[in-house]
């Protein structure tokens, strides 16, 4: 029986990862530092590195990264606060299992930018729960964001399942010993997702694929 769903929230439940790379590419530019979207899958989607680590192999002062980095956390919120569309098929599955299922968000987001994703969303009251980057010391690919989800949950790791995107985030929960639905977005698409429990379409399929799960005995 599956009791928790965890869902990560950036490029899961929302469209917000092309503005977080728009942001850290303007910011590196400056740097004179070309963060290309392959560099970016790579550092910040596959191996969870910061992209401002491309300015410290330049030979950048640390001061001087991490006034980019502040500048590079205005302009995201700047662009978050433009509007941030919610993914295809979100609503429909959050609706479905509402009241099946304890859920949670797992997210890397800092809570800063978590809030204003979220000012105008809707989604949080589907939600029991959400951990931000500030509630752990390792993010992902680490397991511990989603131990600690499993902790807060009260179930067994195999009492749960979650929703991911990236490669970064599957290696996370697997390490956590959870099943891991895939649904790509444009960015994560034709990632390698070995390990996955099943690549979706839609978080649209999310439903009807736990209640497989659970037919399997899962």
């Amino acid at each position: 029986m599956i009791r928790a769903v965890f869902w990560d929230n950036d490029g899961v439940l929302v469209d917000t990862e092309k503005l977080y790379f728009q942001a850290t590419r303007e910011l590196l530019l400056r740097a004179g530092v070309t963060l290309t979207e392959p560099l970016f899958k790579r550092i910040s989607l596959l191996e969870g590195r910061s992209a401002f680590d491309l300015a410290t192999e330049k030979g950048l002062p640390q001061a001087e990264i991490d006034q980019l980095h502040e500048e590079r956390n205005r302009r995201y919120t700047e662009l978050l606060n433009g509007g941030i569309r919610i993914l295809d098929g979100v609503q429909e599955a959050l609706g479905a299992l509402r009241g099946r299922a304890l859920m949670g968000i797992v997210t890397s987001s800092r809570k800063v930018h978590f809030d204003a994703i979220h000012s105008g969303t809707g989604l949080l009251p589907w939600f029991d729960f959400v951990l931000t980057r500030e509630d752990y010391r390792l993010s992902k690919p680490n397991p511990e964001p989603y131990l600690l989800a499993v902790r807060k949950s009260g179930f067994d790791a195999e009492e749960c399942v979650v929703i991911e995107d990236s490669e970064r985030g599957l290696q996370s929960a697997l390490a956590a010993g959870i099943r891991c639905l895939i649904v790509p977005n444009d960015l994560t698409r034709g990632g390698d997702f070995a390990g996955a429990w099943r690549i979706l379409n839609s978080s649209r399929e999310v439903p009807a694929e736990i209640r497989r799960i659970e037919a399997l005995g899962g």
